[in-house]
């Protein structure tokens, strides 16, 4: 017996969370995001925080080089890595948004708060009608993909 899986984002869905939460890697049936849903690997902050660290070492290993640009821009001080980690933060937030997401197709839109109970119903109704195998106009006995406008 097959079960649809809607999933509806309303917050943060971060990394393993994703995952736990039926995100895009276990194929949901259906799923949607609120405007006020986040989707990433990680939160901003924290990528900014872990790739800082990153290219820290990075610099760090190409200055002990004695072949390696050791020259003054490649210093890595204070002011490098404040604007590293605010471009990284904001490029984080900026691809986090569910209109980024959804621009990609990687959900199935951003719906409205109010509108969700009648999204999530039609959602398991095209669900349990695409599964009845084997009957006319079924998506089983479709040969062609169903395409998102």
């Amino acid at each position: 017996m097959q079960v649809p899986k809607v999933t509806v984002i309303v917050g943060g869905s971060y990394g393993a969370g994703n995952y736990g939460m039926s995100g895009r890697a276990y194929s949901p049936s259906f799923l949607y995001m609120w405007p006020t849903a986040r989707i990433g690997v990680m939160g901003g902050e924290q990528a900014a925080g872990v790739l800082a660290q990153v290219e820290a070492e990075k610099h760090k290993r190409d200055a002990g080089n004695s072949y390696g640009p050791a020259a003054p821009s490649r210093a890595w001080g204070p002011e490098q890595v404040a604007a590293f980690k605010q471009a990284m933060t904001e490029k984080y937030e900026r691809e986090a948004s569910p209109w980024f997401s959804s621009a990609r197709l990687w959900d199935d839109g951003v719906i409205d708060p109010a509108d969700t109970r009648r999204v999530v119903g039609l959602s398991l109704a095209a669900a349990m009608h695409g599964w009845r195998a084997g009957q006319a106009g079924s998506a089983a006995a479709m040969q062609f993909g169903v395409f998102r406008m």
